[in-house]
């Protein structure tokens, strides 16, 4: 019923424009009206141009000044996230530098090179310096930053295979995430989605006979030790999904049919990031927004407090249920880490 009384309105106020619309042509009858702007309409809009300019600085100031505080910008978790910060600000800074002077010199130059009679602006047919510094210019700049981008990306990307990372799969399928650690001998046991079998519980389609499977272990929850490095091997069962992790800078698509791979080195405990006083606002704002729908949370069944907790994310659009393809990542001492892996069942054991 709501939406039927929304669009007879709408459409009662487009009536009512158009009526508007006719009336202000009525009105107009006997005056001159011609599609050939004058000196008086090259004014307006050039003071219309300065106008529209004082506007986009205005909205700019405001934006850093209400909402420039970019918490997930200064909370990396990994180690190699700080480098991918510093690249973002430098390229935010490039942009909005090179944003600010051109915007100016766009509206300035519409606003002094205005339509005027017996007024001609002065122009070059062709001028090899300006076009050479505004060619040389941008092409520097750019290369700078595509170079330091390369620089950031080979560091990460390149795994240092004496360190003796971890190596744990993360298995993407609509609409969940599983993860496999490859257990003592940290090699994985090798899989292929036919031979997957939901009777026995191999959901993952690991080879049961192969012995670097049989210390395998599966689970629904990502824990992760403080400051030891992890290799990341990724597959999808069906479709295009990325494995996105937010706090520690990480996203690698999930492509069917092939592994491809991502390394970090977590740097932060669950518990230290949830005593970080950026998070700590983040989560009462959430909070403070969750209490206004009190009813609503309980009678869904949730928890009504919201708790920091890292999580693997789906980056890109699968399907319906999208939105809520996650897994919590529990970054935590080797301790403790190696507490939780003692209770976990390995591969042969979790079969049925």
């Amino acid at each position: 019923m709501t939406a039927l009384l929304t669009i007879i309105i709408v459409l009662f106020v487009a009536v009512a424009l158009w009526q508007m619309v006719k009336i202000f042509d009525l009105a107009q009858v006997g005056t001159t009206n011609t599609q050939i702007a004058d000196d008086q309409d090259n004014k307006i809009n050039a003071y219309l141009m300065m106008g529209f300019l004082v506007f986009i600085y205005v909205m700019t100031i405001l934006c850093f000044w209400f909402i420039g505080d970019l918490p997930l910008m200064s909370n990396a978790a990994s180690e190699h996230g700080q480098g991918i910060d510093n690249l973002m600000i430098i390229s935010m800074v490039v942009i909005f530098i090179v944003q600010t002077i051109t915007q100016f010199l766009l509206h300035y130059f519409a606003y002094k090179y205005r339509g005027e009679k017996g007024k001609k602006a002065l122009f070059y047919a062709d001028n090899n310096t300006l076009e050479f510094i505004w060619t040389v210019i941008p092409v520097i700049v750019l290369a700078g930053l595509i170079i330091y981008g390369l620089f950031t990306w080979n560091d990460i990307m390149n795994v240092d295979e004496d360190e003796d990372p971890m190596v744990i799969e993360l298995y993407a399928q609509q609409f969940k995430w599983t993860a496999r650690y490859s257990g003592n001998d940290n090699v994985l046991g090798k899989a292929n989605v036919r031979l997957i079998d939901i009777n026995r519980a191999n959901v993952l389609g690991i080879d049961e006979d192969d012995p670097n499977a049989q210390d395998d272990v599966i689970v629904s929850e990502l824990h992760l030790p403080v400051g030891q490095q992890v290799v990341f091997k990724m597959r999808s069962q069906d479709v295009l999904h990325s494995a996105y992790m937010p706090h520690f800078r990480a996203q690698m698509n999930c492509v069917p049919g092939m592994v491809t791979q991502f390394a970090f080195t977590p740097t932060v405990t669950t518990e230290e990031m949830r005593q970080n006083p950026d998070i700590i606002e983040k989560v009462k704002n959430i909070n403070d927004l969750r209490k206004e729908r009190v009813v609503e949370i309980e009678e869904s069944g949730q928890e009504l407090l919201y708790e920091f907790d890292y999580l693997l994310l789906c980056n890109k659009i699968c399907g319906k249920s999208h939105y809520n393809m996650q897994m919590k990542i529990i970054v935590e001492t080797q301790e403790e880490f190696d507490a939780w892996m003692k209770e976990q069942k390995t591969f042969p054991n979790s079969l049925n």
